[in-house]
């Protein structure tokens, strides 16, 4: 891995191609150490190739992995890109399915470009950055097909071209930093070396490790202050002696810092802790008050929990406003752009540009015709509900966490809109047929589920209930394809939307209409 690290370091790629496969060669001059370790480990088990010489990658796979397939085995491997011409060493074997890593790379895939974040490889976000935009969208688009021709196996029309995001940087809306007394070295200390004395960091968790912290020096997902004030928290916590958490030991002061700014005139900071000391409320809160008047919502939780989930508990509001105001234009003319206020445990699409295109893609798949009864499952906060409200008779909201049911009835009420209801509850209980006597059967359900997808209690209740339309978004083109499946003896797949809400990653969005199948 340490190989890997070294090869994809910026300094690599901003070497001419011409030039790069010599700077790559006497960098990687350990890696005929290990090429004779795992041959002699192959004699011992010849069944399993650890190396494997001269592969050629051909396509990009799940989890952001690039896939090649030597002598008809699928491996997958982190950080290649189609094109490339590599060394592999096998670390994991399932069957005919292996996992590899790049030992070495004899030529560079064209598809590829200089990643400008140095902490690409290290940190477990943003793992295309190597790849041209333009690859991305293609491989999600892909991503969907796949996902609907091997695994859902059902009809479905030409997928429509996948819509890109204008920002491809800086276009989160919230990040979350944790703070570790054990943060990750990306250099091993040579033999005789000391550890370094300060261990303290303030960044990200790494992939796979629960206690340790890739201590960010700059991350070009967030806008505005964000680096600076994480940069200064950090400072301050240094300079002061704050201790930062130490998750085995469930100890430290210092637990997270969570930066949104759902508007470019506003900002929110939340720190987390483990107590409320006066270290934080005279000393570190007051410091980023002063050094960051742009601050507009400047707010305190304390966690003595073992684990980071804070929305079962109190958010202080130290300074400024308790909520930012989040806007989206309304789909329906004549009306004023909707107003959503977003707490410091409030859900909110992280993309705020791209989250109006994909709303707007459910709304037109949609085709309201002004008197529809709409049920909208999984709905949050009551962003879809509300967007579509303006343009229905009524909407019917569902969502088991109770606090984003309370956000979502408050953000009714900001904008004015009196035709929507929302329910609390386990989605498998209550989408029952009592709440379809209670409130009708709709003519619209909307249903935006969690990756997992939805129950299968759901899907019979669907099957039940026969509306019209199902407009079904998923951040998880596999277990939609799955639900799809499951509903398409009798719904028919009419249209698919792909969307980008992260850009530099291997996810992707997707919006498809079904229309009940006539008897």
């Amino acid at each position: 891995m340490f190989y890997l690290l070294i090869l994809i370091r910026l300094r690599v790629f901003q070497q001419p191609l011409t030039m790069l496969s010599v700077s790559v060669s006497e960098l990687l001059t350990g890696i005929p150490y290990f090429c004779k370790k795992n041959q002699s480990m192959r004699r011992k088990n010849d069944k399993v190739p650890v190396i494997m010489e001269q592969v050629e990658i051909v396509g990009a796979g799940a989890e952001g992995m690039a896939v090649a397939k030597p002598d008809q085995k699928v491996v997958f491997i982190p950080f290649g890109a189609p094109g490339d011409l590599v060394d592999l060493q096998v670390v994991k074997r399932k069957k005919q399915v292996f996992e590899g890593k790049i030992l070495h790379i004899h030529k560079l895939s064209p598809q590829r470009v200089t990643p400008p974040c140095s902490h690409f490889g290290t940190c477990g976000g943003c793992k295309w950055q190597h790849l041209g935009y333009e690859h991305q969208l293609a491989f999600k688009q892909q991503q969907v097909k796949d996902n609907f021709e091997r695994l859902g196996k059902f009809p479905h029309p030409e997928i429509m071209p996948i819509l890109g995001s204008e920002q491809q940087y800086y276009y989160r809306n919230k990040l979350e930093f944790t703070f570790s007394n054990r943060r990750w070295l990306t250099t091993k200390p040579v033999e005789g070396e000391q550890m370094p004395d300060e261990m303290n960091g303030l960044g990200f968790h790494l992939p796979g490790m629960f206690d340790r912290i890739l201590d960010i020096d700059h991350c070009y997902l967030q806008a505005g202050s964000s680096n600076e004030i994480r940069l200064a928290a950090k400072a301050y916590a240094l300079k002061h002696g704050l201790s930062f958490y130490d998750v085995r030991k469930n100890e430290g002061l210092l637990r997270n810092l969570i930066i949104r700014n759902v508007s470019e005139d506003q900002l929110m900071v939340i720190l987390v802790v483990s107590e409320a000391a006066k270290s934080i409320t005279s000393g570190l809160l007051p410091a980023l008050a002063e050094a960051f008047p742009q601050i507009s919502s400047l707010m305190y939780v304390v966690n003595t929990k073992k684990n980071d989930q804070i929305s079962d508990l109190e958010a202080v509001c130290f300074k400024g406003q308790a909520q930012l105001s989040g806007t989206m234009e309304s789909p329906v003319e004549g009306f004023a752009p909707l107003r959503f206020q977003v707490g410091p445990l409030s859900f909110y699409q992280t993309n705020t540009r791209q989250a109006e295109r994909l709303y707007r893609t459910a709304f037109n798949f949609a085709g309201f015709r002004g008197d529809e009864l709409v049920y909208d499952l999984y709905t949050g906060t009551g962003t879809i509900a509300l967007y579509m409200a303006r343009a229905v008779r009524q909407v019917v909201g569902i969502e088991y966490v109770a606090e984003a049911v309370r956000d979502a009835a408050v953000n009714a009420t900001l904008n004015q809109i009196s035709n929507v209801s929302f329910l609390a509850g386990d989605m498998a209980r209550v989408l029952n047929d009592e709440l379809v006597q209670e409130y009708g059967k709709p003519d619209v359900i909307v249903t935006d589920p969690p990756r997992a997808g939805m129950h299968p209690a759901v899907i019979e209740q669907l099957l039940r209930i026969r509306a019209e339309k199902i407009v079904y978004v998923s951040c998880n083109p596999a277990t939609q394809a799955r639900d799809i499946a499951l509903l398409s003896a009798d719904y028919a797949v009419v249209a698919v939307q792909p969307v980008d809400m992260f850009p530099q990653t291997q996810h992707v969005e997707n919006v498809v209409l079904l229309t009940l199948k006539q008897d």
